[in-house]
């Protein structure tokens, strides 16, 4: 099965938790019907990105990147890769390697959390939104991708993040 077949497959099982989650499923799945490259970068209508929350649920607390191009505190996530054999599979991968814990990850069962349609400066990214729990113990070490790399408690992100990361913490947490 291809990356664009897996992807299809995960958002048509996938149960949107809300009316405009729904809608972005929806147009996610219409876009890939559109674009046989939509999951690649350079598809300029757009293409799916997967990204990851890490969260260490024990500690209460949410580990952000303060990504280096777009100066702004974020989940882990970016394009995805041909080696990536899953949607799931390359959320994972960013979230290794922009938080440097190489083991012991795991995503929240149940496939993603959230669905956010953003645009960037290479395109509009229509980001598939997983969960990772953090194994006890983690250590994170920062990325060349990244400016800064830092734990925050849940109450804190408001005020360092904006609206899309905090809606991905709540649906997060709610899913715990």
């Amino acid at each position: 099965m291809s990356l664009h077949e897996d992807a299809a497959r995960v958002l048509k099982e996938w149960p949107a938790p809300s009316p405009d989650q729904e809608q972005l499923r929806l147009a996610y799945l219409a876009h890939l019907a559109a674009h046989r490259d939509g999951m690649w970068k350079p598809c300029k209508e757009g293409h799916l990105t997967a990204s990851a929350l890490v969260i260490d649920p024990a500690g209460g607390r949410v580990l952000l990147t303060l990504h280096r191009k777009l100066k702004m505190w974020l989940q882990m996530g970016g394009h995805c890769e041909p080696e990536d054999a899953s949607l799931a599979g390359a959320a994972l991968r960013e979230a290794r390697e922009e938080s440097g814990i190489a083991r012991g990850l795991t995503l929240l069962p149940g496939g993603p959390v959230r669905l956010d349609r953003h645009g960037t400066p290479c395109a509009v990214h229509l980001d598939v939104q997983y969960a990772a729990l953090a194994p006890a113990g983690a250590v994170a070490a920062i990325s060349d991708e990244s400016l800064d790399l830092r734990w925050f408690a849940y109450d804190e992100v408001p005020g360092v993040a904006d609206a899309s990361v905090v809606r991905l913490v709540e649906r997060t947490r709610a899913l715990l």
